[in-house]
């Protein structure tokens, strides 16, 4: 009886797949050793947009895959990161506005420099050129479209 009870618990852990999330400072180390294309998500803890979305991304495992053996992907927390970043040669830093923030990196890579919409999804080249911008919602058949795109480059 154990034995089936552990097997139970533990069958749906070879089903689930997760994406591989690294840091802008991960992403540096990694660009020299073995340079792929990039996928930043930036999003913030209260979008409810960017939940709905993250879960359904994160639920397909063909693109899980994909983005998991061939690209590098950057989650970043707009508002609530606060420690600087160097990324492509230059310094980013937290922006304090009272009890809340936004971080100078999320408005770098924003279109919009006064309030950038979420989700927003920057998609970079093995160069770290930009190939693709995206404000809003991705959903699974858009993402794997782009990334094959951006596989061919």
């Amino acid at each position: 009886m154990k034995k089936l009870a552990l097997f139970l618990m533990l069958v749906p852990c070879f089903y689930l797949s997760q994406m591989k999330t690294g840091t802008f400072s991960d992403l540096e180390v990694q660009q020299k050793e073995n340079p792929k294309p990039v996928v930043i998500h930036l999003y913030t803890d209260w979008c409810s947009v960017c939940k709905i979305e993250s879960f359904r991304l994160s639920k397909d495992k063909e693109l899980v895959n994909m983005i998991n053996d061939h690209f590098y992907f950057v989650n970043f927390e707009a508002e609530k990161t606060k420690e600087k970043i160097y990324f492509q040669n230059q310094e980013f830093e937290y922006l304090q506005n009272g009890n809340s923030g936004i971080h100078e990196l999320a408005l770098a890579l924003s279109k919009n420099k006064n309030q950038p919409v979420y989700p927003l999804w920057v998609f970079l080249d093995k160069h770290q050129n930009l190939v693709y911008y995206q404000e809003g919602q991705m959903t699974p058949e858009k993402m794997k479209q782009k990334l094959l795109e951006i596989s061919a480059l």
